[in-house]
């Protein structure tokens, strides 16, 4: 075995595709490259540390193998479990796998030091350092709190309470230090992301991402053009790690930097502005679009909006920019779910309105749409289901509503005593064990039936379908339609079926 690296900070993203998305990990979901670990790892350099990264996914490495990869190859003197996924609300289904990977690393080197940080351990400090086998838990974005660890550490010290937003034990008592300022210059902080470290080539976008080429999903990239965001859905848990006024862009001459490097150093053509919202402010939006159109770069790039940001001067800017999806969040066909919820105040027209438009404009719409919200019932949710099959978008996403912690949803829930997941894989849309918050009249497994089942008829209706092999040709449909073979099992309607038999 060849000698140990040494370094100062090993970076890792954890994480199992099989146990989160069950058969659709085979062919159909993406593998994302851990886009905020790549930025931190930015930041630890331009501290001038050294740094690297062990990506679990993408490298097919369960729980057990990754511990044993980071004792065989290398010698740290921080070890950091980044528990974000790939959008806000997936960061807690990871946290089964982190969570593993930690006990078997302390069981292989009870003396290393580990921090965790990311959504889900934001959310819940305390009980993430009181349960995992960690050293420090992170209850903010992450950066500093990990460069101020390590520095300690890396003097040999044991007094961590000048290390802003840190939680951890001295003499088997928690303690915590007060929330540091976010990073404000996040240009000169992190300029990009060290792509460098991680296998760009083995990213996969997912299927949708690619109907235009569905055979052209690799390489892949995802990438931050801005951090936190300034709405407050009480089903989102963004805020934990970043706070309640958060929303920091990087400058537009910044992220054309680090597009040039996807595009010229690793081929990249399909990527994914990650921001919670990138289609709002008109500078930001028009400034970048501006820099790819003046590069001339023929880019497949989807990213996030809401109905009431999406305005007419961006759109075309947008699709000569090769921003080819927009994934709206458009969550319920009932408006009074929707005020529930904090999602704004527009009606289902002026979503119907702003959908064509965005088409009209040449441009792909993915629609996202929620079942099971507090108010939710069996009428609202139907509404919901023909929204969707109205709206008739390029591809949508059915969520069954979550209390992820972090969310107000999650606190709403504990207060009245609603079931949450009996694990932590159970936040998992696609798991098997997934569990769903109940409504105010429906039970969880009555709501995640449902979801399953509008998946299937969403994606094999007609006018969905057409639209399909209009849009996208015969393969495509073809694709369509073996997605729709895959049927999901869930422990929860499994469960309650049997009890009814």
């Amino acid at each position: 075995m060849s000698a140990k690296k040494n370094v100062d900070i090993l970076l890792i993203n954890p994480g199992s595709p099989a146990e989160v998305y069950q058969e659709l990990s085979n062919q159909f979901s993406a593998y994302e490259p851990p886009s905020l670990a790549a930025l931190f790892a930015t930041y630890i350099r331009v501290k001038g540390g050294t740094v690297d990264m062990v990506d679990a996914p993408v490298e097919n490495l369960s729980p057990m193998m990754t511990a044993q990869h980071i004792y065989d190859h290398y010698h740290p003197t921080l070890v950091v479990m980044v528990v974000y996924g790939f959008q806000p609300s997936a960061s807690t289904q990871n946290m089964t796998a982190a969570s593993e990977t930690c006990t078997f690393l302390k069981q292989l080197n009870p003396n290393i030091k580990i921090l965790m940080t990311g959504t889900h351990p934001a959310a819940l400090p305390a009980r993430t350092l009181k349960e995992e086998d960690v050293d420090f838990v992170c209850s903010q974005e992450g950066p500093q709190t990990i460069w101020e660890a390590f520095k300690v550490l890396k003097a040999g010290g044991s007094d961590f309470s000048a290390v802003p937003s840190l939680w951890y034990k001295q003499n088997g008592v928690l303690l915590s230090t007060p929330t540091g300022p976010l990073l404000d210059d996040l240009d000169a902080a992190m300029p990009g992301g060290a792509w460098d470290l991680l296998p760009m080539k083995k990213y996969r976008a997912h299927n949708w991402h690619c109907f235009d080429h569905i055979h052209d999903r690799q390489p892949y990239a995802s990438i931050h053009t801005s951090l936190g965001c300034p709405y407050k859905c009480s089903f989102c848990c963004i805020n934990a790690p970043f706070g309640k006024s958060s929303y920091r862009m990087w400058s537009p001459d910044t992220v054309i930097k680090e597009i040039d490097v996807l595009v010229n150093e690793y081929g990249v053509k399909n990527i994914k502005f990650v921001d919670e919202m990138f289609v709002l402010n008109k500078n930001h939006v028009l400034g970048i679009c501006d820099r790819i159109i003046e590069r001339g770069y023929d880019l497949n790039i989807w990213a996030y909006a809401r109905v009431d940001t999406v305005k007419d001067e961006f759109l075309e800017k947008m699709k000569k920019a090769g921003i080819r999806w927009v994934a709206l969040g458009i969550e319920s066909g009932s408006k009074h779910v929707r005020d529930g919820v904090e999602k704004g105040r527009f009606g289902s027209e002026e979503i119907l309105e702003v959908v064509k438009k965005i088409q009209a404009a040449g441009i792909y719409v993915i629609g996202n749409y929620i079942f099971g919200l507090p108010d939710d019932t069996y009428q609202s949710m139907n509404e919901t289901l023909d929204l969707a099959l109205e709206a008739n978008c390029e591809f949508a996403n059915f969520y069954s509503a979550m209390a992820y912690p972090g969310s107000k949803l999650y606190g709403m829930a504990l207060d009245k005593g609603w079931d949450l997941p009996d694990s932590w894989i159970g936040f998992s849309q696609h798991a098997y064990t997934t569990k769903p918050l109940r409504s105010e009249v429906l039970p969880a497994s009555e709501i995640l039936k449902f979801r399953d089942e509008a998946f299937h008829r969403y994606f094999t209706h007609p006018s969905y379908l057409g639209l399909v092999k209009r849009k996208f040709g015969q393969e495509v449909y073809d694709h369509i339609l073996s997605m729709t073979q895959i049927k999901l099992r869930r422990k929860i309607v499994e469960d309650a079926e049997k009890a009814v038999a």
